[in-house]
């Protein structure tokens, strides 16, 4: 009897201990997300806030009697109906999504060959030519804009939205070649020297070999490029003054505000139709894209 009364002591301890293990591991489940409570509405409350500004009548938006964070009058599409039917916001979204796409290619072409040339070739102080490429990134804007508005003037493009696709690698391709450099340095180098053994080129090798497996840092860097483009505003403040030239960003707040007078309704339902798809897409490769980050800043 000593021996089963010693078995269910030590069970009924162990079984106590699981409890207190999982009673601790739940509140350090619930402290964190406690923790995180502040950061998500800093993150949701703005998204929030276009949203209700966007679906609320005029009348509902001036009532400074009324509570300000919810419906007090039926909702309503006339914001985006005025969006679409008043100004060039269907222009301005094509505008947007053709410059990016062009500016991310350009990005690309010049990065990749770039970044393994910094990477690979063993090219004398490469390191240092990185760095440099890289300071060439944290040059501001607001310096580089007179310069540049030189080469658009004699490119003719101005007030078009290839100005845009001619001035916006400046600031995408010096930063995405030394990310992409650091990354193709985490590739392995046998993988290549089995290509060149088997007959192919340099280039040949790095497309059959270095590319497929570094799909994370160019995808980082398309994501990177792409969002740099669509939240710029002084370069197409500078360059584009034509209404149905503009991208977004430029368009909802040049041609939603006029003097004194806000149209709140159609600048929140612009931003929203343009921001929330965008983060949902950015979401599904958001695993992608910190990895291609981090593998560039550890090598």
């Amino acid at each position: 009897m000593n021996g089963v009364e010693a078995l269910g002591r030590r069970a009924a301890l162990l079984e106590e201990g699981a409890r207190r293990a999982q009673a601790r591991a739940l509140r350090r489940y619930v402290l964190v997300y406690l923790g995180l409570v502040p950061f998500l509405f800093i993150a949701v409350f703005p998204v929030f806030w276009m949203a209700i500004t966007a679906f609320k009548t005029d009348a509902d938006l001036v009532n400074p009697r009324v509570f300000p964070f919810w419906f007090h009058q039926h909702p309503t599409l006339g914001h985006f109906t005025y969006l679409f039917q008043h100004t060039y916001y269907g222009d301005w979204i094509v505008n947007t999504m053709l410059i990016a796409a062009c500016v991310s290619l350009v990005t690309l072409l010049l990065g990749v060959p770039g970044g393994y040339a910094l990477a690979r070739l063993g090219l004398p102080g490469a390191e240092n030519m990185g760095i440099a490429i890289f300071l060439g990134y944290l040059i501001p804007p607001i310096l580089l804009f007179i310069p540049l508005s030189r080469v658009v003037a004699l490119t003719h493009l101005i007030d078009t939205r290839w100005a845009l696709v001619l001035v916006y690698p400046t600031f995408t391709v010096p930063y995405c070649t030394w990310l992409l450099s650091g990354f193709f340095k985490t590739v392995p180098p046998e993988i290549e020297e089995a290509a060149l053994v088997d007959g192919c080129g340099r280039v040949g090798a790095l497309v059959r070999t270095v590319l497929p497996v570094s799909l994370a840092g160019i995808l980082t860097a398309v994501i990177f490029a792409f969002t740099l483009t669509m939240q710029d505003f002084l370069y197409s403040l500078v360059y584009v003054s034509v209404s149905d030239q503009k991208p977004v960003p430029l368009g909802v707040a040049t041609d939603l505000i006029r003097g004194d007078v806000y149209f709140w309704g159609s600048l929140m339902a612009g931003a929203l139709l343009v921001g929330v798809p965008v983060a949902i897409l950015y979401s599904f490769f958001l695993d992608q894209f910190i990895s291609g980050i981090t593998s560039a800043a550890v090598k």
